[in-house]
């Protein structure tokens, strides 16, 4: 009696398992809700992407070439009641600042006066030469006839040579104080500060009042931008990279305040000044775009120093069927899996655990190793079943695939919609906000 006892308790306790173990493990696997994605048929770009800042493509400092005080700001040329400030656009010769003109005013009167001053000492050295003409003239009319003396026959020689000789002083005095005047009139132009170019000021340095001084540089009052209506990408390119980029090369590129737009342009020049940052080689690359003005941007979307997400376009790849990387990446559990294809799907992962890199993509720049044999899932019922895939190029969010069993408009699983599978990272998703009680995980698929 007492065995039968036993054995009803071990049979009710074997049971209870038994139900427990099937409500919450086997039951739970064919309830999963699986996330799909359609097989496209489209043109895949085979890109490089880099990081690149918005430049105009001539930017001139204006400087100042003479010290002193900031007196005043010129006027705005297209509204004279205004000054010239940040975005002003400005012709060529507009005054953008005067500097306090008095002290090279008066060196430039001072010169005035050294030219006339030596212009009037010209004249008396000319006069004198004349008397001492005239002089040498009678010396030698008296000396065949003895009536001079030597002495005064020389004199009279050496006045008058002496006398030409200040005369081409006085000459080179002129000259001298003719270039004085030069400079001190350069200088007092100099006081009006004017723009070389027709642009638009991008940033004013000083302000009135402040004394810039001029000793060894030229010091900076304005930073002009020659044409915003063509602007410049400086992108920065990996040396791994560098190699497939070249001039005239089409570029797209983006901007996060403008999500959604995409711009484009093209490679004009690949600068030679490589950048080592932490034993990181990188290339600047630059890439020219338009960038009309409308009346909603008047100086065009694209501003100066923006950051851009810029992509080269290296390969285009038309009318070819592509999927998401996450339905490459992405692997069920054996139990999510229709029986016929799970001892087939077994033996297949643990040959892909073989193959280094095998759980991931095709790489952006060449092909996997001959087209690498691959596997995406597609739902049958309530499970799913694999179609192997021939993997060819990436751009980084969908993949170039082909194979028998795969068309376009396909539905191919991308994840997992339950916490206890496997989501399409090939890791096991838990809440991070259910409990997990200790010595407990999630079910694992049964072998």
């Amino acid at each position: 009696m007492r065995a039968i006892f036993i054995l009803l308790v071990v049979l009710v306790a074997a049971g209870g398992g038994a139900a427990y173990y099937t409500t919450n493990y086997l039951s739970a696997e064919p309830s999963a809700t699986f996330r799909t994605a359609t097989v496209k048929k489209d043109t895949l770009l085979v890109t490089i992407g880099a990081t690149g800042t918005a430049e105009p493509e001539d930017l001139i400092n204006v400087g100042a070439q003479v010290a002193g005080r900031i007196e005043s700001f010129g006027r705005d040329p297209y509204d004279a009641a205004k000054r010239v400030d940040y975005c002003t656009a400005v012709e060529e010769g507009t005054v953008l600042a005067n500097i306090d003109p008095t002290m090279y005013k008066a060196q430039h009167d001072q010169a005035v006066a050294a030219v006339a001053r030596a212009k009037a000492d010209l004249v008396q050295l000319q006069a004198k030469c004349n008397q001492t003409e005239q002089e040498w003239k009678r010396a030698r009319s008296l000396k065949p006839t003895q009536a001079i003396a030597d002495t005064d026959y020389d004199l009279a020689r050496a006045n008058y040579l002496t006398a030409q000789a200040n005369v081409e002083v006085g000459k080179a005095a002129i000259k001298q104080s003719e270039a004085e005047l030069e400079i001190a009139k350069a200088n007092l132009d100099y006081t009006v500060i004017k723009s070389p170019v027709r642009g638009v000021i991008i940033a004013r340095r000083v302000n009135v009042g402040q004394t810039v001084v001029a000793a060894l540089n030229a010091p900076s009052l304005f930073l002009l931008a020659k044409d915003l209506r063509r602007m410049q990408i400086w992108a920065s390119v990996n040396e791994a990279d560098i190699g497939r980029i070249h001039p005239g090369q089409p570029v797209r590129f983006t901007l996060a305040t403008y999500p959604g737009e995409t711009f484009e342009g093209k490679v004009v020049q690949i600068r030679l000044n490589a950048q080592s940052t932490q034993n990181v080689v990188t290339y600047t690359v630059v890439v020219s775009t338009d960038n009309p003005p409308t009346p909603e941007y008047p100086y065009g979307k694209l501003l100066p120093y923006m950051t851009t997400d810029v992509r080269f376009e290296v390969e285009r790849q038309p009318d070819v069927l592509l999927v998401p990387n996450a339905a490459l990446r992405w692997r069920p559990q054996p139990l999510q899996i229709v029986p016929e294809y799970q001892r087939k799907a077994d033996r297949g992962q643990a040959a892909a655990a073989s193959v280094p890199n095998a759980t991931g993509p095709a790489t952006s720049t060449t092909k996997s190793a001959n087209e690498e044999h691959r596997r995406v899932w597609v739902k049958e019922g309530d499970l799913v079943r694999p179609v192997r895939v021939r993997v060819g190029k990436t751009d980084g969010s969908v993949t170039e695939v082909s194979g028998e069993g795969l068309k376009e408009g396909l539905e191919v699983v991308v994840g997992a919609g339950r916490s206890d599978v496997v989501n399409q990272d090939g890791g096991d998703t838990k809440n991070p906000f259910i409990p997990q009680i200790r010595g407990k995980s999630a079910p694992k698929a049964q072998k």
